[in-house]
């Protein structure tokens, strides 16, 4: 299966009909996933003064969304997405009330990490819900593969805009604007999303037994949730890594700009890959775009300027796109029926706790060797991940013949 994706099918997955309110609804959802999280550090950061307590409750959100992208999905494909979205909006409401009013009071750092928890959890999971409608409104192929890479698209031009709001809302006079902004666009986003017809029209999945294990009961999820964890951690060594680089060189400022440059790169380039994606097996295509991708980021140390390093961001960043819709195409793949956002879920939190891991990681061998070795071992670490899944490639099928049955076989 090639899963290509001319223009054509571009237009034809976007004017679908029943996707115009969506797809309005979660780019005002998706915008700010990357804005919140910086927000909230920095928030803490001004009000504390201090990295490390705005540095764990960075840490408590990504373990609250690695825990609620399960949760959500498994909730979403047995309930249809209205009824949980609505709930978890709430829920994501008081949170981030909750949040602001302790940061405003000095609380522990301890309350603040567990809020910081909570807001991850309850983070309206848009995004997987969005991914598996895709499934339900078109049927032809290369544009649902088109849908899919408008998806990963999409959430790399947020990546892009996200930080750079966060960055600009923290200087207004109260540090939390950008944090409550955000808040307010995601909540109004993922009710409207709720709410449109096409997503009220999803209902209740039929009754019946379900694994213990649920989507993660697929072997070739399981090999799908090896890449996007090996994935998330080299993107979590580079993330760190980078502003380690610019503040060596006297140029701290410059760390965000840089991040943001492979980004540009990601999306300059996803388009084009989706024309002509390769490897054409999926079997073979997510060991080889791991494999290339820590070979780019390998790259990283060896530019001696930042001039050097940009461009070299650049080429590394034009592996994050095809690799993230291969993830998403994929799911067509390995989900066992009936599971399709819960699988997003695990993939997502995969991609999650690999960037935890690989930001703890990096910044000890930013501070004991310096930025270049942070990139070596995350070109290494790619490399042994890709072995992994290359030895799991007999788990992923290449193409859809027919819903993956529910199965616990290695």
């Amino acid at each position: 299966m090639s899963q290509s994706s001319s223009l054509a099918a571009y237009r034809t997955a976007l004017t679908t009909p029943g996707s115009g309110k969506p797809l309005f609804a979660s780019v005002l959802a998706r915008l700010p996933i990357a804005m919140i999280g910086l927000s909230a550090l920095l928030y803490v950061q001004r009000e504390t003064g201090s990295f490390t307590a705005a540095g764990l409750v960075s840490a408590g959100s990504l373990v609250g969304v690695s825990i609620g992208a399960i949760v959500q999905g498994r909730l979403i494909d047995r309930y249809g997405p209205t009824r949980p979205l609505l709930v978890t909006v709430a829920l994501f409401a008081l949170a981030m009330t909750a949040l602001s009013l302790a940061i405003e009071a000095h609380l522990s750092t301890g309350l603040l990490m567990v809020l910081g928890g909570g807001i991850g959890i309850t983070e309206p999971m848009v995004g997987s819900a969005s991914r598996a409608l895709w499934s339900r409104l078109v049927t032809d192929e290369s544009a649902k593969n088109a849908a899919f890479s408008y998806e990963a698209i999409s959430m790399e031009v947020f990546f892009i805009l996200g930080p750079g709001l966060a960055g600009l809302l923290v200087t207004a006079p109260w540090p939390g604007t950008g944090m409550v902004a955000g808040g307010l666009c995601m909540v109004l986003g993922a009710t409207l999303f709720a709410l449109s017809p096409a997503v009220r029209a999803w209902g209740p999945a039929p009754a019946g037994p379900r694994p213990l294990l649920g989507a993660l009961a697929s072997p070739g999820l399981r090999t799908l949730a090896v890449a996007a964890l090996g994935f998330g951690i080299v993107v979590g060594f580079v993330e760190v890594a980078v502003p380690a680089a610019a503040t060596a060189a006297g140029r701290p400022a410059l760390g965000g700009v840089l991040l943001s440059l492979w980004s540009v790169g990601s999306v300059a380039f996803g388009v084009a890959y989706s024309l002509y994606p390769w490897p054409r097996r999926m079997s073979s295509r997510l060991p080889v775009l791991l494999t290339l991708f820590g070979l780019f980021v390998a790259l990283l140390a060896w530019p001696s300027t930042l001039w050097g390093l940009a461009v070299t961001m650049i080429l590394a960043g034009a592996a994050i796109t095809p690799q993230s819709a291969t993830h998403s195409a994929a799911i067509e793949l390995v989900a066992p029926e009936g599971t399709a956002a819960e699988a997003f879920g695990w993939v997502l939190t995969a991609v999650t706790l690999g960037l935890a891991a690989g930001q703890s990681v990096s910044g000890y061998l930013v501070e004991h060797g310096g930025p270049g070795i942070s990139f070596l071992v995350a070109g290494a670490t790619a490399v042994v991940a890709a072995g992994l899944v290359w030895a799991r490639r007999h788990t992923m099928p290449d193409h859809v013949s027919a819903p993956v049955p529910d199965q616990v076989a290695v």
